[in-house]
């Protein structure tokens, strides 16, 4: 099948390159030159196991192809993707102009029939902004509205496992309407996806606004419980439990389950962050609070502090003079994204008591540096006490402590001799929970884990 994908980002290459590897003939179109000027010289502009050797197969197999060629794109897809960024706006809410502005590229030069597919995140009645921003269009040149049907195809990817997400789905969301054009956008997705059904059937077909709040509702359940479990685990530093008994106990209830039970340094990313707050202001918007998700949004925003009224209650509020290690800068392991990450949090709060921090990161360094040159702008000063190191142990060299902020696998069992040796002092501030406090102990180690009991 000929499918167009319009944007190229997270979303964009990873719906692109899957659906290519599948045997269709894809065509990526993005308005940033810079961007496609990288992907078609062999590069990828984003951090995904899998993903490059996967656009580099089928860019040779001439199945997937790169452009700012809106009108060619347009021409190209019988089924056309819309997979640009709805980053939040001020008051919390999708920002949809990038989702309006491909509709109306697509009602400009559309001449056949088009399946429209909305698989960037959107809030609930977006697919009838969609529909109407191209049938402005259509009617300007004088065709029938009905040569398009918009459908809602939301995406379950998790950053750092994205490949494997798209190619063995927990399930497939479509929502279509009830109309001679939606049943036959119906049956060209039921095609588009079939490769992926073959096991057994995954596909959860509904209306449109149904299939838009499944989105907004799966990303909320998952914010919510990682804040309950932060809320619990601050609950077991003060009444002296171990939040991984209580987390074994409760995640064997089949009714809860083990699956986002790992309190932490509060969630992070593109996902959580603004989807849970435009669900939020979606409420809001038809006079209705959702007082769990604004409760889990300050949570949230609050954990990210942990780490550091941990460091302040072990050696006070002036660290100045201090050095602390930081492994881990990406919000999660398997990614570069260093969007609403607890890190940089961190990073500022630990500067803003005078402390100098070497980080670490496996892949995130890169863009750790130009989101703390944002962080800190206007504030040179600040900026010169962090340096980054291309080695976790180098990181450690005369510290006052280790700070451990996103759990990579290197990070699990590494060289506790050599790591005592290096720092200044034997203590862990650990935001993951990646050791066992007694054996801390053992090897001498001064050990803060969140929620653990030694």
């Amino acid at each position: 099948m000929k499918v167009t994908i319009i944007g190229s980002g997270y979303v964009g290459l990873v719906t692109g390159a899957c659906l290519a590897e599948q045997g269709n003939n894809v065509f990526c179109v993005d308005v940033d030159p810079k961007k496609i000027e990288i992907l078609n010289s062999g590069g990828v502009p984003i951090y995904e196991p899998g993903l490059k050797e996967m656009i580099e197969r089928n860019r040779s197999a001439g199945r997937l192809q790169f452009s700012t060629d809106i009108a060619a794109s347009v021409a190209h897809g019988d089924i056309q993707f819309i997979a640009v960024g709805t980053p939040p706006d001020e008051d919390g809410s999708a920002d949809l102009q990038y989702v309006v502005a491909a509709a109306c590229n697509i009602g400009r030069h559309m001449t056949t029939p088009k399946v429209i597919v909305d698989k960037s995140t959107v809030p609930v009645g977006t697919a009838d902004k969609v529909q109407a921003a191209i049938t402005e269009e259509l009617e300007k040149r004088g065709l029938p509205s009905d040569l398009c049907a918009v459908v809602s195809n939301p995406e379950f990817l998790k950053e750092g496992a994205a490949v494997e997400d798209f190619m063995r789905p927990d399930r497939i969301v479509i929502g279509t309407e009830n109309t001679p054009a939606g049943m036959r956008a119906k049956e060209q997705m039921r095609k588009l996806y079939a490769p992926f059904n073959r096991n057994h059937e995954r596909t959860y077909y509904m209306d449109v606004k149904s299939a838009e709040l499944t989105k907004y509702a799966a990303n909320a359940m998952l914010a919510t419980r990682i804040s309950f479990m932060n809320e619990l685990a601050n609950l077991a530093d003060l009444v002296g439990a171990d939040i991984e008994h209580v987390r074994q106990g409760i995640g064997s209830d089949s009714r809860i389950g083990f699956g986002f039970l790992y309190p932490g340094t509060g969630y992070g990313g593109s996902c959580f962050p603004k989807d849970v707050s435009a669900l939020s202001k979606t409420a809001k918007e038809h006079g209705r609070d959702l007082k769990i998700l604004d409760a889990v949004e300050a949570v949230n925003e609050l954990q990210k502090y942990i780490l550091v009224d941990k460091i302040e209650k072990r050696f006070g509020s002036d660290l100045i003079g201090m050095k602390f290690a930081l492994w881990g800068l990406a919000f999660k392991p398997n990614t570069d994204d260093m969007r609403e990450a607890p890190s940089r949090v961190i990073i500022q709060e630990l500067v803003k008591r005078g402390a100098q921090v070497v980080a670490y990161d496996p892949v995130a360094m890169s863009e750790a540096s130009h989101a703390l040159e944002l962080d800190f702008r206007g504030n040179p000063t600040g900026l010169a006490q962090v340096s980054m190191t291309a080695d976790p142990m180098s990181a450690l060299t005369d510290a006052d402590a280790l700070v451990i902020v996103t759990e990579w696998k290197a990070f699990h069992t590494p060289d506790f001799d050599q790591a005592m040796q290096k720092l200044k002092r034997a203590i862990i501030f650990d935001g993951r929970n990646l050791y066992e406090p007694a054996s801390m102990q053992e090897l001498g180690i001064e050990y803060h884990g969140i929620g653990r009991h030694n």
